[in-house]
């Protein structure tokens, strides 16, 4: 067994907070979905959630590559992904402007909407880098190889992204009315996520 119960359960809540928090993925999938339909927004969330397996892979190849070769490498690794999430977790402070759908253009076949959706999360370098920060956080060096470790938490990542973003699709025109009449729940989750962020950096940069 790759990952214990309570390396799983925590990576999960942690990767929940962060998948919920507004962001330019479900944000699209949001204004996708309250402009042309249901069935639209959760074809595009699941394609978004499941572009995630290609920086699962990335991480995981690229993380024990460096482990093996250098440690001074994976110190530099770890101090600018810390870096990285503090200036992620910064920006979701200073962020979380109101929500604004798109126009709509008419009704879409759904599978060009899903690969369109993977498409999107697997091009985003940044997603990569952040992969590279978040994942280490919950690898158990007792539990042995530390890029199964990686692949096997990017894939629940990438799972419960893509079953959020569903639901996220399939309750947009709820969600998006509520956010759209409450401006300020959008800053309050940015905060949330920005403090789960920064407590991570800051605990990558630390750690031994």
């Amino acid at each position: 067994m790759l990952l214990d119960p309570g390396q799983g359960a925590g990576f999960l809540l942690a990767a929940v907070a962060i998948t919920l928090a507004p962001g330019p993925d479900n944000l699209m999938v949001l204004s996708l979905a309250l402009a042309r339909g249901r069935r639209v927004g959760i074809a595009f969330g699941i394609g978004c959630g499941l572009g995630c397996l290609s920086h699962t892979l990335v991480a995981a190849v690229g993380l024990a590559a460096v482990i093996a070769a250098s440690p001074t490498a994976f110190l530099v690794l770890r101090l600018c992904g810390g870096a990285y999430l503090l200036w992620l977790g910064l920006s979701a402070l200073r962020g979380a402007g109101p929500f604004v759908p798109v126009a709509a253009t008419g009704p879409e076949r759904l599978m060009p909407l899903f690969w369109r959706g993977l498409l999107a999360s697997a091009i985003n370098p940044k997603v990569i880098l952040f992969f590279l920060a978040f994942l280490p956080q919950f690898v158990a060096p007792e539990r042995g190889d530390a890029g199964w470790q990686m692949a096997a938490l990017g894939s629940l990542f990438a799972l419960q992204a893509a079953v959020l973003f569903g639901l996220l699709g399939a309750m947009a025109g709820r969600i998006g009315g509520w956010m759209r009449a409450r401006p300020g729940a959008g800053r309050w989750l940015d905060r949330g996520a920005g403090g789960v962020m920064i407590a991570l950096g800051l605990r990558l940069i630390v750690m031994k």
